[in-house]
């Protein structure tokens, strides 16, 4: 499987270059990631690029300084909770209004931390 030949390849570089090293932080930071990218060898319903996502959030990104809510570690992090939950919305085809409503009204009903469960459910997550 090239995975395989792609890790072996990785291993045998790192020991012949430096660490510090523009190739050598590369290959540190591959290491580091490479759970995270065989994810995509489970699920190849995931796309490899993030070209949907960019192209969605690009008004915001234009933005966001006019924005206070984001002005803070907080902020960005509800931020992008929150366009996460539209574009799995959109990806899957439910109607955007309804799926919020029904969301935030469950949020008013059930005052507490806030889980993936607790989401309308549009299929179970691949990452948590």
């Amino acid at each position: 499987m090239i995975v395989n030949e792609i890790r072996s390849w990785m291993n045998k570089r790192m020991m012949e270059v430096a660490p510090k090293s523009s190739m050598g932080k590369a290959l540190s930071y591959l290491s580091g990631q490479w759970g995270k990218l065989l994810i995509f060898l489970d699920h190849p319903e995931l796309q490899l690029d993030t070209n949907l996502v960019e192209n969605d959030i690009r008004p915001f990104v234009i933005g966001r300084k006019n924005w206070l809510f984001s002005g803070c570690s907080k902020g960005a992090t509800a931020s992008a909770g929150f366009y996460s939950l539209v574009q799995n919305a959109k990806i899957s085809g439910i109607d955007l209004y309804t799926y919020l409503r029904d969301l935030f009204k469950f949020w008013e009903r059930n005052l507490r931390s806030l889980s993936y469960e607790d989401l309308p459910q549009i299929g179970p997550p691949v990452v948590r």
